[in-house]
């Protein structure tokens, strides 16, 4: 077929914005129950919901709850590991508890048994945020699940406490608070689920405090298990300093942690009696990431003293290592992303994997063998793989010589081709986070634009993770200048290099990557325009002003700064208090049910903004909250953002619904 010439941005693609939200979101936390594969998916055409599925051993794949049943759970608000089964027992077929996301309780269910439905574990309580469970481990010796307990005392959102708790599976709790045991008085603001040791004697989790995010610094705690609970808890290892990111019992009792106390998240075996740890394959690789939800795991204990792992720079890769003599082996595969939900039985490990140009795939390896094999997929109809984009990885040199990491995503549609000479439009893609990554999988938003003639460079500036730990602390009370200097250099190196039009550049983030595009919009004239999705805008109203959650609501104490020392750094870097400064069009996308980035973020930073004549959109959406979830509204938020392209950036973008700009 002979491609046709027309303009960057009016490229005519398949990939439609329906398509691509169809496909939003990844299968998360799956587990071996029996001989069965269980994990939740996204259903963005259902609401939103996370869908509990279920792989039979025979190969057929079920989702276990209808709607409106969602598997979620709303822990520190982004959650974690929302549900926990054990195997068949007395001919019944598996037990299954979860977190359903409406009332946040938590539900007991047996699929097998005719006529069965879920009942619930927990009550429901009318102070603050009510009740929440997360990193559920079912325990069926002692009758209970072991699991977080966030509980709100009062209105505000930082009126919580957290601990670790025992909930009966015969559901006397279910009305009665009373009946759920706590394990350990709220000594600390955060903890991770407790993990018991092999042998029964020991219980080990994570724990943090105000005003450290949990990669600056953790503690684990480790207590005897008793027949009343926990006794004796006390700290094990971890401080300010060192970021603890997961931990889990050998198959022999012994302890293994993930730090980052030598620069890097290695895997270290700590000695539970005296605290002392042995790093058992020193690199300068992440074997971890950011604890961002309570229950991730890079890496899962298997027998024989082996350990599957992931590691890597930038992305993560499955390895298995022998704990004895530190020999690492990687697993042969094409994914080139890992995700945070590893977990073994046997000889079997299972994880969740990607590429640039295939989906999420559940894929189990068998460990006697080496080989892994893709056993459910997130989507079968695969998009015509001609019209993806084909990544390329960069490290730029930005501000000071810095290394800088970014993959770019070149327009690429086999029907059409440019004009001699003329130069695609860029738009940076800021993550969110800040600490956090842009993972290298494949995304449909990002084909979306790239199959129409748009190139996308997603910019992992400092304080990504996957770097190492001096490559996060770039970030450090510099936020708002790291982030927006080093996706400035990106685009101005694309210029250079003759990859990109000057005149076409835009940014795209959202959350903290909304306030990164904004940061660039008010602080310099590189881009063209930009597209900002539910972010924070004004430092002093998020932070001192309570407008977040308890989670992050001292977040800013490190990347930007202590509010009560430097009060002005948090009113001269927000984007509300240089709204005059901003002279291009932009989107700005919100959703009102938003408890991290509120609405009144946006609404004060469009009120500083009014009359002075700069084009903008501001849409929002009922019923999401932070970060989108309805397919309805992920297309509705790809047109808009695809017709503001074509008017600042002088281009027609057919068949697109015209976004309305107003001044």
């Amino acid at each position: 077929m002979t491609a046709l010439t027309a303009p960057y941005g009016t490229w005519e693609s398949p990939i439609d914005a329906a398509t691509a939200a169809s496909r939003d979101g990844r299968p998360e936390f799956a587990r071996i129950v029996g001989d069965e594969l269980w994990w939740t998916a996204p259903r963005p055409a259902e609401g939103g919901r996370r869908a509990l599925m279920r792989r039979h051993a025979d190969g057929t794949e079920e989702s276990v709850l209808p709607p409106p049943w969602n598997v979620r759970s709303r822990v520190i608000e982004y959650g974690g590991l929302p549900w926990a089964a054990t195997g068949r027992a007395a001919g019944r077929g598996p037990l299954i508890v979860f977190v359903h996301f409406a009332d946040q309780r938590m539900f007991a269910y047996e699929p097998d048994v005719r006529g069965s439905r879920p009942r619930p574990l927990t009550p429901v309580s009318s102070v603050g945020d009510g009740l929440r469970w997360v990193d559920l481990q079912i325990h069926p010796d002692r009758g209970e699940v072991w699991c977080v307990l966030e509980e709100f005392t009062g209105q505000r959102p930082t009126d919580v406490r957290r601990v670790l708790a025992a909930v009966p599976l015969d559901g006397s709790a279910a009305e009665d608070r009373t009946r759920v045991r706590e394990l350990t008085e709220d000594t600390n603001r955060f903890v991770t689920g407790p993990r018991l040791s092999p042998d029964g004697a020991h219980a080990a989790w994570i724990a943090w405090d105000h005003p450290r995010m949990p990669w600056d610094g953790t503690q684990v705690w480790i207590a005897d298990v008793t027949d009343d609970g926990l006794s004796g808890a006390r700290a094990l290892i971890g401080g300010p300093d060192e970021s603890i990111a997961q931990i889990d019992w050998a198959r022999d009792s012994t302890l293994l942690a993930a730090t980052d106390r030598t620069g890097w998240w290695n895997i270290h075996r700590v000695d539970p009696a005296t605290g002392e740890a042995v790093n058992l394959c020193p690199r300068q690789e992440e074997f971890a990431g950011p604890l961002w939800r309570i229950g991730l795991s890079w890496f899962a204990p298997l027998d024989d003293g082996l350990v599957a792992v992931l590691h890597g720079r930038g992305a993560h890769r499955l390895g298995i290592l022998d704990a004895a003599t530190g020999e690492l082996t990687d697993v042969p595969g094409k994914w080139s992303e890992w995700d945070a939900t590893l977990t073994a039985s046997g000889t079997r490990v299972v994880g969740i994997a990607a590429t640039a140009t295939t989906d999420h795939e559940i894929v189990e390896v068998d460990i006697r063998t080496g080989r892994p094999r893709a056993v459910a997929a997130h989507h079968s109809d695969a998009v015509d793989p001609d019209h993806l984009p084909v990544p390329v990885e960069r490290t730029f040199t930005g501000p000071d010589g810095r290394e800088i990491h970014a993959q770019l995503y070149p327009p690429n549609n086999p029907g059409f081709t440019a004009p001699d000479g003329e130069l695609p439009p860029y738009v940076i893609w800021a993550h969110g986070g800040p600490t956090s990554r842009a993972p290298l999988v494949l995304d449909l938003e990002i084909a979306y634009f790239t199959s129409r003639g748009i190139g996308i460079a997603e910019v992992n500036y400092g304080g990504s993770t996957g770097y190492g730990r001096a490559y996060r602390n770039r970030l450090r009370e510099q936020w708002g200048v790291v982030d927006v200097e080093d996706c400035v250099a990106v685009a101005e190196v694309l210029v250079a290099e003759g990859v990109a039009d000057p005149a076409r550049l835009a940014i795209r983030g959202g959350s903290a990557g909304g306030w990164t595009a904004a940061a660039a919009l008010a602080s310099g004239s590189t881009f063209a325009c930009g597209a900002i999705s539910y972010p924070v805008l004004d430092l002093t109203g998020w932070s001192e002003g309570g407008e977040t959650h308890d989670f992050e609501s001292q977040y800013l104490e490190t990347l930007v700064g202590p509010i009560a020392k430097v009060p002005e750094r948090y009113r001269d870097r927000s984007p509300v208090s240089h709204a005059d400064r901003i002279r291009v069009p932009f989107l700005l996308l919100q959703g009102l049910d938003d408890v991290i980035c509120p609405p009144a973020q946006c609404e004060r930073f469009l009120a500083a903004l009014a009359g002075r004549g700069v084009p903008h959109a501001y849409l929002t959406f009922e019923g999401e909250g932070h970060g989108f979830r309805r397919q309805e509204t992920i297309a509705r938020c790809l047109e808009a953002e695809l017709s503001l392209y074509a008017q600042a950036l002088g281009f027609v973008a057919r068949p697109t619904p015209t976004l309305e700009l107003t001044i």
